[in-house]
């Protein structure tokens, strides 16, 4: 059993969702990490992504890669939606507006006068053909025991480039002087101010680019399952997203890809280890599938805990890095 639960958390670990919680912490390191901004709702920039391209292809029946560019779009659409009335204002009305905002969204896109474009409760299926398509690796298992099949490593392979790509984007932005700006945002807003930067452009500009990146983990998140349904995209979503960032530590360069993977392994195993144990008798009858789920958020939120107690800056950041300027 013991080598059963340890290739099911290797597996999730280096999975395509692994890769799409990814860029979701990614985007949010750019928010939260290196700008101080509170975003409690970057599970509405994953939507807008993931709907972006199941709308224009199942829907509408255009190709894949406008699909693409239209989830950033909507992101940046979303994001000035947000940012216009929030961000001169107080950090917490950000992270209010954020959450109700991809609250929100999650509800228009279930409504039931939704249903023609958005499949309503039950969602939309099917619109990974072309992405498919592209599939250079010809049919076979990869990965020794791991027993990867080609679509999987199609999946992996353009989720983890993704991630490494917008990894290095940032660590680039961050060293040039746009990013000694941001930095001296979150640190000290005033003191920005005070020198002529136009501090409200410098975070419009932030949340633009950090929604971007989680918009492109919805649209990976969606391509690799092959189906949206809204009831996927809760705020428990953003939470994992900051239990990564946090764990693998805040405004670091490879935070949020360590926190990826040790987040999803954890996680996997002690999901496969439940279950496991409840089929082989060793838990009691009423710890079922449900039960699985409600100790697996019971857990992410004790982690969550701990982890703001004794280590708020995670495996590889730096304390400093969680004190904000939210005056």
């Amino acid at each position: 059993m013991g080598t059963g639960i340890l290739i099911d958390a290797i597996r999730t670990a280096i999975g395509p969702t692994a890769a799409a919680y990814a860029l979701l912490a990614v985007g949010l390191n750019m928010h939260f990490g290196y700008t101080g901004l509170l975003n409690f709702g970057q599970v509405g920039f994953m939507l807008v992504g993931a709907y972006g391209v199941a709308i224009t292809v199942a829907t509408f029946g255009g190709p894949l890669w406008l699909g693409v560019i239209v989830g950033v779009l909507g992101a940046v659409v979303l994001a000035l939606i947000l940012g216009i009335p929030t961000l001169r204002l107080r950090a917490d009305y950000l992270a209010i507006t954020t959450i109700a905002a991809a609250e929100i969204l999650r509800f228009l896109t279930r409504n039931s006068g939704s249903e023609p474009v958005t499949g309503g409760v039950f969602g939309l299926r099917q619109f990974s053909g072309d992405f498919y398509a592209l599939n250079p690796y010809p049919p076979g298992s990869y990965l020794g025991v791991l027993g990867l099949s080609q679509n999987r490593m199609w999946q992996m392979t353009v989720g983890w480039g993704l991630v490494f790509l917008f990894t290095l984007l940032l660590w680039a932005l961050m060293r040039s002087p746009w990013g000694r700006i941001i930095r001296s945002i979150r640190e000290d807003e005033d003191a920005a101010r005070s020198l002529g930067k136009n501090v409200f452009f410098y975070k419009m500009q932030s949340l633009v680019l950090g929604g971007v990146i989680g918009a492109i983990g919805g649209a990976v998140f969606a391509l690799t399952l092959q189906t949206v349904q809204p009831d996927t995209f809760l705020p428990q979503v953003t939470f994992f997203a900051f239990a990564i960032l946090i764990l693998g530590g805040t405004a670091t360069t490879i935070g949020p890809i360590v926190g990826a993977v040790t987040f999803w392994f954890i996680i996997a195993g002690l999901q496969s280890t439940l279950r496991r144990s409840s089929d082989a008798g060793l838990l009691p009858d009423f710890f079922g599938s449900q039960a699985v789920g409600a100790t697996t958020l019971t857990f992410v939120g004790l982690l969550l805990m701990l982890l703001m107690i004794f280590r708020p800056q995670g495996l590889f950041g730096d304390k400093r890095e969680m004190q904000l300027d939210v005056k």
